[in-house]
C-alpha cells in the first residue's frame, strides 16, 4: 500500500458506448497492469469479465482493479453504463473520492450521462470530463464542452484543446503548459511534445485566458497575480486547478481517443494531478448506533478505529465476498468486526486486491484502501463494518425500487430448490433485484430495473448455477395510490387460545403530491393514556398495510394519520391493535378514490431527419408525450414520457421505422396514473 496521499480512487462512468471501458482498458496497459489490450468489440477485455458482458459488449457489474502511475497506486472501478445497472454506479461513486467522466465526442451528453453526473452531484464526487472519440465523424469538442455546461449545470474547463478533427485528430495542445502533445496512436508510444502549431497559437492563447479566468473566479491569490498582468507558471495553474477540482467548482475538460491510444498518458496525469487522495477529503461522517443524535467522524488515518462501507456484495461459486472502502484504521484476516446493521460480530477470514474476476491476498487492509473480504456472512450492500470497540454507522447506499416483474418456473420440484438458492444469491448481490412468491398462483415472481436486467439474471442462473427454468412475458410493477381524503374505522375482536384479544381504532389517509413517498403520523386524543406498547403496533399495523392497496399493489405518495385507537379492560389490546389498525387503514383506502399507477419512462430516441415523422407517430400511439426535439449535429433528439407497459418490443419497432439508424435510451422516470 502507497502512503495515503500518493492512493487516488476513482471510477470511470458513463453512458453506454460512450468508450468508459477501452478507457480504462488503456489506464491498465499504459500503467504496466496487463502487457496486452482487449477490445470491447472483440470481447477480450480484462475488466468486462463476465461471459454476459463480453458476448454484448457492454459493462454489467462494477468491475474494480488496483494499478500504479509513477509513484501513485490507482484503485479503480469501472462502472456500467446502462440505465438497468444504475446501482452499481450509484454504490461505487458513494465510496469513490473521484471519478473519470466520459463523454463521446459525437453523441455528446447523453440520458445516462446525465444519471451518472446527478448520482456524482450526490455525493459531492470530483470529476474530470472525457471527450472521447474526438476521430469520428461529428465529433466536435466544443459542442461537447458547452453541453456539458448547459445541460448538466457544469463549469467545465477545458485545459486542453484538440489539434485536428475526425480522422485529422493527432494530438492536444496543454493550456497549462502550453505546448502541443502528439500521439502516434501506437499503443507502447508515450506522446511527442513539441511547439503549438502556428495555425492554432491564437486560439490556444485566447483558450488559456478563458481557462486562468475561470480560476481566478476560484481563487483571489491567482485572481491578484493575474489583474496585474504577472506571467503564472504551470505549478500555480496546476494547484489552482486541484484545489478548485476537490471543492467540485470546476470540472477539467480533456480529450482523444481511447480505442486510437490518443489522450490516455495526458487523462492519466490529471488523475494524479487533479483529482483527490483520501488525505484531501473531510472526515466521513456517521452516528453512534447507540444514541443516533451523536454526531461521530472518522479521519483517514490508520491510527483512527477501523471504520468500512461495504458497498457491493459478489458470489464466488456460491461464497460471499463483501467489497469494503476502509475509511479509517486498519483490518486484518481473523480480525473480528462489528456489523451495525445486525449488532452482531463476525470474523474477517481472508483479504483480497481484486484485479476484474482475479484475486490477490492481502495481509492487511487500511485506510483509504478498497478491498474484498471472505467470511463477513451477514453483510449487505450499504452495510458499516466497523471496530467493536468504537461502533459508528455511516450513512448507507440508497437503493432502487424494480418496475419490472417476470414469474419463473423450475421444470420440476428438485429443479426448484435449486432455482430458490440461486435467486437468493444473486438477490444478496443486486439490492435493485427482488423474489417472492404470489400468494394467489404460488408462482415465483422476480422484479429488477429493465428487460435486460431480468435477462441477464435469467442468463446467469443458467451459467453459474446450472438452473434451467422458464421465464414469462415481462410485467410492469404498479403501485397503487389514493385521490382523496378518507376516515375508516375497525373493531378486531377474537378468543385466542382462552385469551380475550380486543381493540378498535380508526385512521385518515390522505392523498400527498407525486413523488413524495409515504407519510405515517399520529394524532391521538390526550386522554385516555394509552401504553406505548399498544401504540407502536398499531402504527406498525399501518405500516404492514400500506404493502398492499384496494388492487394489491404498494400504497405511494399517501399520508397515513392514526386518529382514535380503543382498548378493553381484561382484553390483550396488543394484537387486537395492530389488526384493528389495518383494517381501518384498508377501509379508508377504499372510500378515498384509490388509483393504479404505472411507471413512467423518459426515452430519448436519436434519429435521421427522414425518420422524424415515424418515429413521433409510433411514440404517440404508445400513449407518450412528447417532450421536445432537438437537433444535434446531423441527427434529431426526440424526447419522450412514455408508459413503460407500451414500450415491450420496442427496440424492434424502431430499427424497422428507421432502417436500423435510430437508437434510443430509456430510464425510469415517474409514477403516473394509469390511463387507458
Amino acid at each position: 500500500m502507497a502512503k495515503i496521499d500518493l492512493v487516488r480512487n476513482i471510477g470511470i462512468v458513463a453512458h453506454i458506448d460512450a468508450g468508459k471501458t477501452t478507457v480504462s482498458e488503456r489506464f491498465l496497459f499504459h500503467s504496466g497492469k496487463i502487457h496486452r489490450t482487449g477490445e470491447v468489440h472483440d470481447g477480450q477485455t480484462q475488466m468486462d469479465w463476465m461471459a454476459q458482458e463480453r458476448e454484448r459488449g457492454i459493462t454489467i457489474t462494477a468491475a474494480a482493479t488496483t494499478f500504479t502511475w509513477g509513484k501513485h497506486e490507482i484503485h479503480l472501478i469501472d462502472t456500467p453504463g446502462h440505465v438497468d445497472f444504475t446501482i452499481e454506479v450509484e454504490r461505487s461513486l458513494r465510496v469513490l473520492d473521484g471519478c473519470v467522466v466520459v463523454f463521446c465526442a459525437v453523441g455528446g451528453v447523453q440520458p445516462q450521462s446525465e444519471t451518472v453526473w446527478h448520482q456524482a452531484d450526490k455525493f459531492k464526487v470530483p470529476r474530470l470530463a472525457f471527450i472521447n472519440k474526438l476521430d469520428r465523424i461529428g465529433a466536435d469538442y466544443g459542442a461537447v464542452v458547452a453541453e456539458i455546461r448547459e445541460r448538466l449545470g457544469a463549469n467545465a474547463v477545458p485545459i486542453q484543446l484538440p489539434i485536428g478533427a475526425e480522422d485529422a485528430f493527432e494530438g492536444v495542445i496543454d493550456l497549462v503548459r502550453m505546448r502541443a502533445l502528439y500521439f502516434s496512436g501506437e499503443l507502447a508510444d508515450a506522446p511527442r511534445v513539441e511547439e503549438i502549431p502556428g495555425e492554432l497559437e491564437d486560439q490556444a492563447i485566447e483558450a488559456r485566458e478563458t481557462m486562468i479566468a475561470a480560476l481566478a473566479d476560484l481563487d483571489d491569490a491567482l485572481a491578484e497575480k493575474y489583474l496585474e498582468g504577472q506571467e503564472l507558471s504551470p505549478e500555480e495553474l496546476d494547484a489552482a486547478i486541484r484545489k478548485a477540482t476537490i471543492a467540485v467548482k470546476i470540472v477539467p475538460v480533456l480529450g482523444g481517443t481511447a480505442l486510437r491510444n490518443k489522450g490516455i498518458h495526458p487523462l492519466l496525469d490529471a488523475v494524479i494531478g487533479y483529482l483527490p487522495s483520501p488525505a484531501d477529503l473531510p472526515p466521513v461522517h456517521g452516528v453512534d448506533p447507540r444514541n443516533p443524535e451523536v454526531q461521530l467522524s472518522r479521519a483517514p488515518k490508520n491510527s483512527e478505529p477501523f471504520a468500512a462501507l461495504a458497498f457491493k456484495v459478489a458470489m464466488d461459486e456460491g461464497r460471499k465476498v463483501v467489497f469494503l472502502r476502509v475509511f479509517s484504521g486498519t483490518i486484518e484476516p481473523g480480525a473480528e468486526m462489528l456489523n451495525v446493521r445486525t449488532g452482531r460480530k463476525e470474523k474477517i477470514a481472508r483479504l483480497f486486491r481484486i484485479h476484474a474476476e482475479k484475486r490477490e491476498r492481502l495481509d492487511k487492509g487500511v485506510a483509504g484502501e478498497i478491498v474484498a473480504a471472505a467470511g463477513l456472512k451477514d453483510a449487505t450492500t450499504g452495510d458499516t463494518v466497523c471496530a467493536p470497540t468504537a461502533p459508528i454507522l455511516l450513512e448507507r447506499i440508497d437503493t432502487y425500487e424494480p418496475v419490472i416483474s417476470q414469474a419463473i418456473e423450475a421444470e420440476n420440484s428438485s429443479a426448484k430448490e435449486r432455482l430458490d438458492f440461486a435467486l437468493a444469491k444473486m438477490a444478496e448481490e443486486d439490492p435493485t433485484f427482488r423474489v417472492r412468491e404470489d400468494a394467489e398462483t404460488g408462482q415465483t415472481i422476480i422484479s429488477g430495473m429493465g428487460e435486460l436486467h431480468l435477462e441477464i439474471i435469467v442468463d446467469r442462473m443458467r451459467r453459474e448455477y446450472g438452473v434451467q427454468a422458464g421465464v414469462g412475458k415481462p410485467q410492469v410493477v404498479y403501485r397503487e395510490t389514493v385521490l382523496g381524503d378518507a376516515e375508516g374505522s375497525a373493531v378486531f375482536e377474537r378468543e385466542l387460545e382462552s385469551k380475550h384479544i380486543y381493540a378498535e381504532a380508526t385512521c385518515r389517509v390522505a392523498s400527498r403530491p407525486r413523488g413524495s413517498g409515504l407519510d405515517l403520523q399520529r394524532a391521538l386524543p390526550a386522554d385516555p393514556i394509552l401504553p406505548d406498547e399498544v401504540i407502536a403496533a398499531a402504527m406498525q399495523g399501518l405500516r404492514d398495510a400500506t404493502s398492499a392497496g384496494a388492487d394489491g399493489f404498494p400504497l405511494e405518495d399517501v399520508a397515513v394519520t392514526l386518529l382514535r385507537l380503543g382498548i378493553r379492560d381484561g382484553a390483550d389490546p396488543v394484537i387486537g391493535a395492530r389488526a384493528a389498525a389495518a383494517e381501518a387503514f384498508r377501509r379508508a383506502v377504499v372510500a378515498a378514490n384509490p388509483v393504479r399507477l404505472e411507471p413512467i419512462m423518459s426515452v430519448e430516441v436519436t434519429t435521421d431527419d427522414e425518420f422524424l415523422g415515424a418515429i413521433i407517430g409510433d411514440l404517440n400511439q404508445r400513449r407518450g408525450h412528447i417532450q421536445d426535439v432537438e437537433q444535434r449535429g446531423t441527427k434529431r433528439i426526440v424526447g419522450a414520457r412514455v408508459p413503460l407497459r407500451n414500450m415491450f418490443g420496442y427496440s424492434t419497432r424502431m430499427r424497422s421505422l428507421s432502417e436500423g439508424r435510430a437508437t434510443y435510451a430509456m430510464q425510469f422516470d415517474s409514477y403516473g396514473t394509469l390511463e387507458g
